[in-house]
């Protein structure tokens, strides 16, 4: 049987301006492809801005991702499309397709076959391929991973453009099973819509061969939290840096870059914490699975998150994680050995949380253990299957 031929859409996606943006859709497709049983082209669109000049904070970051580029062996493209900020969001799928227009036609014309298109995120993104599968007759698998239907969908025209989606999808995935029930909500049809989780990199993500040498290289001396993600009020650092104050005998290291990140300085500041909590910044993504090996637990005070990967990676490499109790998070940590969820993503009930989980620490050999469980074979599996019984269905129209 030959490979699945697939055209992979989506601005979620890694390039050098923006290294560990999307990097999850980028993980999910390696595995798929590493099956060999489907090959992929990448339309992984940016917006376009004129400078790389630092002033211009995120915006220039865009303007660092070449037009073509080659990842871990895949063709990647960077085409860009016009973005209208604070304003735009009604007719950015409309302008991310008629962008795009162009760039699948050239790829047609230089002989590229597709057999359909796997799109992430259902706005703009899905949006956009759903008409873009319309105009070149393929069909289109959308997955939503999180605030495009648990956030989004309460704004009118997107709503509208999203049930759309929802309609004219040729199948529909989802990364946990509360947001398959988002997706009900919104009038998919149970039939339509598939959960197949994100998995982990259990060979990347590792306990550390010599934990405490790795906890000297990085200074550690006392029991040791990370929260890892984008400084983004969304993610909740402020509520786990503000916990810190009920936990003297913690530190606290926060990895990730964002605009909140002189708030949370200010914050650290007027709480007396700087000699126990420090912000990392943004690091690679080969670097992560060391700064969890040396932390004792993970911390995830989040408000949304659709299936929150640092839950998974932090438990690969032997790390229990404190979790606040949101969409998709006790899909995650269902065990004990896992760590635990907050009942109230408050600072009061990060720091009781924090506490429960060291009495007595879960065993770390039985955190990894456990992570073991989620590797990425049963995703891979799963969208080789979906993508088959559409790719079927259609010909035996």
């Amino acid at each position: 049987m030959p490979p699945l031929r697939l055209l992979t859409f989506s601005t979620l996606y890694p390039h050098p301006g923006r290294p560990n943006h999307g990097v999850f859709v980028e993980n999910r497709l390696r595995h798929l492809l590493a099956s060999g049983e489907a090959v992929s082209t990448v339309i992984a669109p940016v917006p376009w801005f004129p400078s790389r000049h630092a002033r211009f904070g995120d915006w220039a970051l865009h303007a660092e991702a070449p037009p073509v580029e080659t990842r871990h062996g895949i063709t990647v493209l960077h085409p860009r499309y016009p973005v209208l900020p604070r304003i735009g969001m009604a007719v950015t799928p409309y302008l991310l397709y008629r962008a795009m227009l162009p760039v699948m036609r050239k790829l047609l014309a230089e002989g590229q076959t597709f057999d359909l298109i796997d799109a992430h995120y259902v706005y703009p993104d899905g949006v956009a391929a759903v008409w873009l599968g319309r105009r070149f007759g393929l069909p289109v698998v959308v997955t939503a991973r999180g605030t495009d239907v648990n956030l989004i969908p309460r704004y009118r025209i997107p709503r509208a453009l999203i049930r759309g989606v929802i309609r004219d999808a040729a199948a529909l995935v989802t990364v946990s099973a509360a947001l398959k029930a988002a997706l009900l909500a919104l009038g998919a049809p149970d039939e339509a819509v598939t959960v197949l989780r994100n998995g982990v990199d259990t060979a990347l993500f590792h306990p550390p061969a010599d934990r405490q040498a790795l906890r000297r290289s990085l200074g550690l001396t006392r029991r040791t939290l990370i929260s890892v993600g984008l400084l983004i009020d969304r993610k909740g650092h402020h509520r786990t840096i503000e916990a810190m104050a009920q936990l003297p005998d913690h530190d606290l290291l926060i990895v990730g870059e964002g605009p909140e990140r002189a708030a949370l300085t200010d914050l650290i500041a007027r709480l007396g914490l700087g000699d126990r909590v420090r912000l990392l910044g943004a690091r690679p993504h080969g670097e992560l699975p060391g700064l969890y090996g040396a932390a004792d637990a993970s911390v995830l005070a989040s408000s949304r998150e659709g299936w929150a990967n640092v839950l998974l990676e932090s438990m690969a490499c032997g790390t229990p994680v404190v979790a606040s109790n949101i969409w998709g998070n006790p899909e995650v940590v269902r065990v004990r050995a896992a760590g635990l969820i907050a009942p109230a993503n408050t600072p009061d009930g990060i720091a009781a949380t924090v506490r429960a989980l060291f009495d007595p620490a879960p065993d770390r050999a039985a955190t990894r253990a456990y992570a073991e469980g989620f590797g990425w074979g049963e995703t891979t599996s799963g969208q080789l299957a979906l993508f088959r019984r559409v790719l079927a269905g259609r010909l035996g129209r």
